[in-house]
């Protein structure tokens, strides 16, 4: 299921990148999942699973005409492909190839990583010359495969590929109950993709389909305590998600609380909700409100295309 961290942030710089004129490749990593055990490997699962992302980013507002899709295994179909990434591979030590593993969301400490996901970064940084991107874009906690494609791409001769990174989200119970685990070297970027939002807790994530009381219930469950600014998923989301066009935002309030009122910016909202004039329940429920009619048109395109929703529901996370 698409959560609230691919569909948004994911989906608006997508659609960034396509109004600033870029010609934008969707990547569907059928194989790369097959080799990080989704859904025990099951490749038609998968694909089902890619199928539904095409439709998510549909009901987002991204044309398909305007940007295009590839599946990792029709580039795996190709010799060529495999030469690449054994070339990759030879740019760089084993040790090297190991510390990119946390791409894939493993802990750096385990122990029983399957030989096959010593395959994936260097897969990773060779889909990127195979496709001929000049900008790969992604997560922040992917920007080792990026270092790596850039590293090889330059002993190779192929080039060094801009490397564009997206935050990550946060999920709902925020940092405290997120840190464990070693992802990467950074502490502080170690402490975000621990915390990041995942769509293997539902109850820690808000996925872009949810109803509006579904919507509701989880934010108003979400870490939040009054004053507190790190950590706190709520006030992420505004800043990154709210904040992001350089609009006025407007949080609703009852009168007896001090009636409506407006921010122009995140930084005055942090301030005011650091110092108590914001409560916490403002917060949730002005969230709460507009990530659901951001989400409106995302729930009425699958009203009306049920069938690729009902197809993820009966697989499960995966």
């Amino acid at each position: 299921m698409m959560h609230i961290g691919q569909g948004l942030v994911c989906g608006n710089k997508i659609q960034d990148m396509i109004d600033a004129g870029f010609h934008f490749t969707i990547f569907l990593a059928d194989y790369h999942s097959m080799i990080n055990n989704k859904y025990g490997g099951d490749m038609d699962k998968i694909r089902a699973t890619g199928d539904y992302f095409q439709h998510c980013f549909t009901a987002l507002g991204i044309p398909r005409e305007r940007v295009e899709y590839v599946w990792a295994s029709d580039l795996a179909g190709k010799k060529e492909y495999w030469e690449r990434v054994l070339r990759v591979g030879r740019t760089v030590s084993t040790q090297r190839v190991l510390r990119a593993i946390p791409i894939m969301g493993r802990d750096m400490r385990s122990k029983e990583t399957e030989a096959a996901a010593i395959f994936y970064p260097c897969m990773q940084a060779a889909d990127i010359f195979e496709m001929g991107l000049d900008v790969a874009c992604a997560g922040i906690d992917q920007r080792k495969a990026h270092i790596l494609a850039r590293e090889s791409g330059e002993k190779l001769g192929w080039g060094k590929p801009v490397s564009l990174h997206t935050p990550i989200l946060m999920g709902l119970h925020g940092v405290p109950d997120a840190l464990v685990g070693s992802f990467d070297e950074d502490p502080k970027l170690n402490q975000v993709i621990a915390a990041k939002m995942s769509k293997s807790k539902p109850e820690d994530n808000i996925l872009i389909h949810d109803e509006p009381d579904v919507i509701e219930r989880k934010i108003q469950k979400a870490f939040c305590p009054a004053g507190v600014v790190e950590g706190n998923p709520i006030l992420e989301y505004f800043r990154i998600l709210v904040f992001r066009d350089g609009e006025r935002v407007e949080l609703k309030r009852d009168p007896r609380f001090g009636g409506d009122v407006q921010f122009e910016n995140y930084g005055q909202l942090e301030k005011s909700f650091s110092s108590g004039e914001i409560h916490p329940k403002d917060l949730k429920t002005n969230i709460a409100r507009i990530l659901s009619e951001r989400l409106s048109p995302v729930r009425e395109y699958f009203g009306k295309h049920p069938q690729p929703l009902e197809t993820m529901r009966r697989l499960g996370s995966g």
